[in-house]
């Protein structure tokens, strides 16, 4: 199953604060978190999904890119 994802489309995820999380959701029957990152300022994450992962959140200040174009992420610090 894994070759259907081979050369599926990435998106790039930069930290415009310390502290920026994401987490990887699981694919199935029950969505369920699988993975986590932190990212500092200034650090990028290139990311796909994949047959084990189908969706992401981002929480803190982050630049997504992606093929729609580019979506900016709010903090829900203070």
């Amino acid at each position: 199953m894994q070759e259907e994802y081979l050369g599926c489309e990435y998106i790039v995820i930069k930290a415009l604060e310390n502290g920026v999380t994401i987490i990887g959701l699981t694919r199935g029957a029950e969505t369920k978190f699988h993975h986590t990152e932190k990212l500092d300022k200034g650090e990028i994450m290139v990311v796909q999904f994949t047959e084990h992962t189908s969706a992401m959140k981002i929480r803190g200040n982050a630049e997504i890119t992606h093929r729609y174009g580019t979506t900016l992420s709010e903090s829900s610090r203070r």
